[in-house]
């Protein structure tokens, strides 16, 4: 069930629903679209994730928890930054959800993050990061395989 209020975005990928999983769960493909973030999790539920790296000459360690994992089709997990300001604990966490869709080389990717405290918060959320996010996943997902 969903907390607070929903940033949602979508976009659609010239590319199978294959290609687009392993966008999201594979760490060097994330790397390549989430500034340089070093993601490490084995993909099994109740198991941590960690994702590790610099943001403007300063180290972060975000985390969370594996929640569900449908290959190919829903992939949802807990996070928490300490650069958001808030404090480690449950309630400061959001539900990540994405959801995948489609046939045919064309996969429409939905992400939801829950636990906004506002609407406005929640678009500028959408808006402003998880949008270049998945503008960048997508540049990957489409790129041939070499």
């Amino acid at each position: 069930m969903a907390r607070g209020f929903e940033a949602i975005t979508k976009v659609t990928i010239h590319a199978s629903k294959r290609d687009v999983w392993n966008a999201l769960t594979n760490p060097e493909k994330v790397k390549q679209y989430m500034h340089g973030t070093e993601m490490s999790t084995d993909w099994k539920e109740g198991s941590p994730i960690f994702w590790r790296g610099e943001w403007k000459g300063r180290p972060y360690e975000d985390k969370g928890t594996v929640l569900a994992v449908e290959p190919q089709k829903l992939l949802k997990y807990t996070h928490w930054s300490p650069m958001g300001g808030s404090e480690d604990k449950p309630e400061n966490y959001h539900t990540v959800t994405c959801e995948l869709a489609g046939k045919d080389g064309e996969t429409t990717l939905t992400l939801r993050q829950d636990n906004n405290a506002t609407q406005e918060e929640a678009d500028k959320m959408a808006d402003q990061n998880w949008g270049p996010v998945m503008d960048g996943l997508k540049a990957v997902a489409e790129k041939p395989a070499k």
